[in-house]
């Protein structure tokens, strides 16, 4: 029986130190094995103290050149070379799989491609409004009323708020205003012309401002000074664009302006801006001041109507929130005095729920969410939405990479196995999988570089931007790079330990052969592609559903073939001879003059209401006041429940009004005809109107009045001619006798409708549009993934034809578990995808259902693009000569 070894014997630990301190890492411990065995067998038969000094001598000895470690440089120059030969090896495995290749980079650069465009959309929208150099001290203010479990929440104060603001609160710097509501006098929209000249032109981009709103965004001036750009009465200050359309090569401060051909009303240029930046909520070419300028008797000191937009300097280190609560004191003493004062009951209701509350300038673009105004607003969560699903996008890709890699495990085995066994350690081995990765990451980015270009276009057109790519930004390149890299080590790190742990005596007996086939984590990594696709899918066509409910549902108005007539409030009274010609045209129905429509972005005008005698008694109940003529409700195809309509000439209508069903549900009345009612005057109730919708579909339709006025700067036009073309040319005809120097504008309400809905349109276009790309690098990597099981199995397929086995069979065989991975997915995607778009909807009051078959074709056609990705190589492999896969046999 032979001794054991004593568990403390062993060599002195110093020798062991040394020697892996001088020795070569590639033999060290090939070496210190040998040596140890060596030193066990001397000890057992010398005794340690013998076996000890060998040990020594034995490392001495092999102090020689060829053993010691290389120096920094040495080491710099093998890691160079090492590099070097990691992206040729790499480069040569790239060219000889040129299909696996070819759907690696393609799955990866459309991957890639759409991370670029979605994070330059993305780095746009968070830039709004955060070029200000005092912008963490501007602020907006809006109201926050709750009632009744809702929310209200909107921008407008009443014409004195800002001065006493500023006048009662130190932590106030400067206090401005803003009126940017169309229809509001002359924001919005006007015929624009220089003094000098009669020709008008139609401009957009008009609101009223403050000259303490220039200083608080300090707007820089091109021609004139900030200081009082707006600090004179009836001044303009002007765009550069403008400016340079209008006054080209001249300083135009001072120049007279025509705005409606209201002559006895002149402008003048108090200074020229630069044109607001293109990533800023506040878009406006024309800035009217606000000084001296009351638009009826007490206006500027009352507390009745609330038009204005405020926005705040603040002084620094002031907490907003501690602010809110000392405005309450305004809110007390001036809007409920003003209540109290009038005898209004909801004195006590505004004490308890009405709130003021500011907003960063920087979060009024993305997080005005349900806050009504009248300025341009983006929505943080579709900022989220694009991010989230070109993320998904990206990673289905990276899972087409990782899937590839690992499935083409057999093929690599060999090599690893004969790199382990000629010397090479595990780290090498990951080193040049990870380069492999990375420089399929590299050669992907350039290919999706150059897609995201040509794509840029169609990506605008999408997204409503003007998005380019930064070639020439600093940051560009080199962000770019090290994204590739970034990407190709996280995309290559699976593969990369997965491949480098194959053991050499596995690998050399042929264990690992079978390893190639449909691993646990592959299926997982293909059941998430289709899930994610499903769910786009599933997203795409709710949206459709609901952007086509929105456009078909029945809304109470007829919105087909109505024309509207722009600028027609230039015309004075002579809009109603426009009018009568105009219904008097072939292929003219009717006609109507009013600038109140049921579209977004027209006039408004909220006011309360109460029963007769009943204002100091009862709660106001708050509707819309439009004005409109006798024609209005004919003309746009609007139903009489109950009573009669307006009658031209009738002396008595001054004093009636029109009111919809809502109006009557929130009053309680029973029977509304001849019902009084007082605004800021009586009105007896002579009709009531079904109800239509005249804002968006996401809120309930609210009430709403009418009162008789033959006034305002549209007329709509109902055609009933099939000919357009012709109809269009006789309407410009009568429009060129009474406004020769002001060319016609028109637009169609239905396509004005339409445009309401933008935000849903789009999303449907991003849904789409994501859910074929989604689909696309999922089906290149389902069929990557089926031609290898086919090149795996082709001698077993052989035996199968051999044996007889049909084509339907082989079919089977080579399709079956994927189906089996596609019904899985449709059994996650179906229920995310209801409770995805279920939430949605919720936005919406009026919306359309989620019924089962949107998600049977969404799962249909998920199966079939399957079934047709897999069969092209399933179909080949059944109709294969087996003498060619059976020849080496």
């Amino acid at each position: 029986m032979s001794q054991s070894t004593p568990k403390n014997a062993g060599p002195p630990n110093w020798a062991i130190s040394f020697f892996r301190r001088f020795c070569n890492d590639h033999l060290c411990d090939a070496v210190l094995g040998d040596m140890l065995e060596l030193y066990n067998r001397r000890f057992t038969k010398a005794g340690k103290r013998k076996a000890d000094w060998l040990f020594i001598w034995n490392v001495i000895q092999f102090l020689q050149p060829f053993a010691l470690k290389k120096t920094k440089k040495s080491q710099n120059s093998n890691t160079a070379a090492m590099f070097k030969n990691y992206l040729k090896v790499a480069w040569r495995s790239m060219v000889r799989q040129k299909m696996y290749t070819s759907i690696k980079i393609g799955g990866f650069a459309l991957g890639i491609a759409a991370c670029i465009l979605i994070s330059l959309f993305i780095r746009q929208e968070l830039s709004y409004d955060n070029f200000y150099g005092n912008g963490d001290r501007i602020y907006r203010a809006y109201n926050e009323f709750a009632s009744e479990g809702e929310v209200n929440k909107w921008t407008s104060f009443p014409a004195p708020t800002a001065g006493i603001f500023k006048a009662d609160f130190p932590e106030v710097v400067k206090a401005g205003r803003l009126i940017p509501y169309p229809g509001w006098f002359n924001a919005g929209s006007n015929l624009f012309r220089r003094g000098d000249q009669v020709q008008n032109t139609y401009e957009e981009g008009f609101a009223y401002a403050d000259q303490s709103l220039i200083d608080i965004l300090q707007i820089p001036m091109v021609y004139g000074q900030t200081e009082n750009a707006l600090a004179d009465p009836y001044s303009i200050v002007i765009s550069k664009t403008v400016a340079d359309k209008y006054f080209p090569d001249e300083d135009p401060v001072g120049k007279p302006i025509i705005l409606n051909d209201d002559e006895k009303t002149p402008y003048k240029v108090g200074g020229v801006m630069q044109d607001f930046p293109n990533n800023t909520h506040l878009q406006y070419d024309y800035l009217i001041t606000l000084t001296g300028l009351e638009f009826w008797e007490g206006e500027q000191t009352s507390w009745c109507c609330w038009n204005y937009n405020i926005y705040f300097e603040l002084q620094p280190g002031t907490d907003p929130k501690e602010l809110e609560t000392k405005l309450l004191a305004v809110r007390d003493t001036h809007y409920v005095g003003h209540l109290e004062k009038n005898g209004d009951q909801s004195a006590e209701e505004v004490k308890k729920n009405h709130f003021f509350r500011l907003q960063p300038i920087a979060e009024v673009y993305l997080y005005s969410d349900g806050i009504h105004s009248n300025v341009e607003t983006g929505d943080i969560q579709f900022v989220w939405l694009f991010g989230g699903v070109a993320f998904f996008v990206l990673l289905l890709a990276c899972i087409n990479f990782i899937n590839l890699s690992t499935a083409k495990s057999a093929n690599r085995a060999k090599e690893v196995g004969m790199r382990k066994v000629v010397g090479s350690f595990k780290i090498h081995l990951v080193r040049q999988f990870l380069a492999e990765s990375t420089l399929y990451s590299l050669v992907s980015f350039l290919v999706g570089v150059l897609l995201a270009w040509i794509g840029m276009p169609f990506f605008n057109q999408l997204a409503d931007k003007s998005l380019t790519i930064p070639w020439l930004e600093w940051w560009f390149i080199p962000t770019l790079f090290g994204s590739a890299v970034l990407v190709g080590i996280l995309a290559g790190l699976y593969p990369a330990f997965y491949l480098s742990a194959f053991k050499p005596i596995d690998v050399l007996k042929g264990s690992l052969s079978s390893g190639s086939k449909s691993s646990r984590m592959r299926s997982i990594m293909v059941i998430f592609q289709f899930t994610t696709s499903v769910v786009l899918i599933i997203g795409t066509f709710i949206i459709y559903r609901q952007m086509q409910y929105i456009l078909n549902k029945k809304i109470g108005f007829d919105k087909e073939h109505v024309v509207l007539i722009q600028g027609a409030n230039t015309l004075g009274d002579r809009v109603k001879t426009l009018k009568t010609e105009l219904a008097s045209l072939a292929g003219v129905q009717n006609a109507a003059i009013s600038g109140y429509l049921p579209i977004s972005g027209t006039k408004r005008d909220g006011n309360p209401f109460w029963r007769e005698g009943k204002s100091k008694e009862d709660k106001a109940v708050g509707a819309q006041r439009w004005y409109v003529d006798s024609d209005y409700m004919g003309t746009l195809g609007m139903k009489l429940v109950d009573g009669r309509n307006f009658i031209q000439g009738m002396a008595a209508d001054s004093s009636s009004i029109i009111v919809n069903q809502a109006f009557v549900s929130e009053f309680g009345f029973e029977n509304p005809v001849g019902e009084r009612i007082q605004n800021w005057k009586p009105y007896t109730i002579i009709g009531v109107v079904e109800d239509f919708h005249f804002e968006s579909l996401k809120g309930k339709i609210e009430p709403l009045t009418m009162v008789y006025g033959e006034w305002g700067d549209v007329v709509s036009v109902k055609v009933s001619s099939s000919d357009m073309k012709e109809v269009l040319a006789s309407i410009k005809s009568v429009w060129d006798d009474f406004a020769p120097n002001q060319p016609m504008r028109y637009s169609f309400l239905d396509e004005s409708y339409a445009r309401m809905y933008e935000d849903v349109q789009t999303m449907g276009r991003v849904f789409t549009t994501f859910a074929v790309l989604a689909i696309v690098v999922a089906c290149l990597g389902l069929f990557a993934l089926s031609a290898y099981m086919v090149e795996q199995r082709g001698k077993e397929i052989s035996i199968r034809i051999v044996l007889g086995a049909s084509g339907r069979v082989i079919f089977n065989l080579l399709t079956l578990n994927f189906i089996k991975l596609v019904f899985i997915s449709l059994l996650l995607a179906i229920p995310l995808g209801w409770y995805l778009m279920k939430s949605w909807l919720e936005d919406y009051t009026y919306r359309t259902d989620i019924t089962w078959e949107v998600f049977a074709l969404s799962g249909l056609m998920a199966l079939g693009i399957a079934v047709l990705t897999i069969s092209f190589e399933s179909i080949k492999a059944s109709r294969m000569n087996p003498i060619k896969s059976l020849r080496s046999e």
